[in-house]
């Protein structure tokens, strides 16, 4: 989501795999991830990915583990649709710290029926042609100390005030 795809491949051993056996494809290795990381968003129209954490079990410098992902994107030629999968990973520490040595992705629910909504970026209209509200309701201020240096922020959320 982030476009970064040297910061991607960063995260896998050199001769790191990812496999999507749904689809009959995968990378071996950081300068696969990278082509591979273009090839899809140069795909896509928008995506959304949201992980949410599974379990880790070490093994002194290998681990396994799993993730969970929820993921709703549509493609520049139409397609579109909300999947949920799990991420099955095997870990190895480095010299650099822990890295991905294997990514399996497996779909366990997709809905490729039109999503209801659409990607809006900021200040973008609504479907109703109207700022989208939700975007611009919350407003970041910055409180001035009488030497003039940016204090904590001060949070507008829907009129109300906090100072978080």
């Amino acid at each position: 989501m982030m476009h970064d795809y040297d910061r991607l491949a960063s995260l896998f051993t050199q001769d790191g795999t990812v496999r999507l056996p749904h689809a009959y494809a995968g990378a071996v290795g950081r300068e696969d991830m990278r082509a591979g990381g273009e090839q899809l968003q140069a795909l896509l129209d928008y995506m959304v990915q949201t992980t949410h954490p599974g379990t880790i079990q070490l093994a002194g410098d290998t681990a396994t583990g799993r993730a969970y992902i929820q993921e709703l994107a549509r493609t520049r030629d139409g397609r579109q649709g909300l999947n949920f999968a799990i991420y099955h990973d095997r870990y190895q520490r480095t010299s650099d710290g822990w890295r991905f040595t294997e990514r399996v992705y497996e779909i366990r629910y997709l809905d490729d029926t039109p999503l209801a909504g659409s990607a809006l970026t900021w200040g973008s209209p609504s479907r109703s042609g109207r700022p989208d509200r939700a975007l611009s309701r919350l407003t970041v201020r910055f409180r001035r100390s009488a030497a003039g240096r940016e204090e904590a922020p001060w949070k507008t959320l829907a009129g109300k005030t906090t100072n978080r």
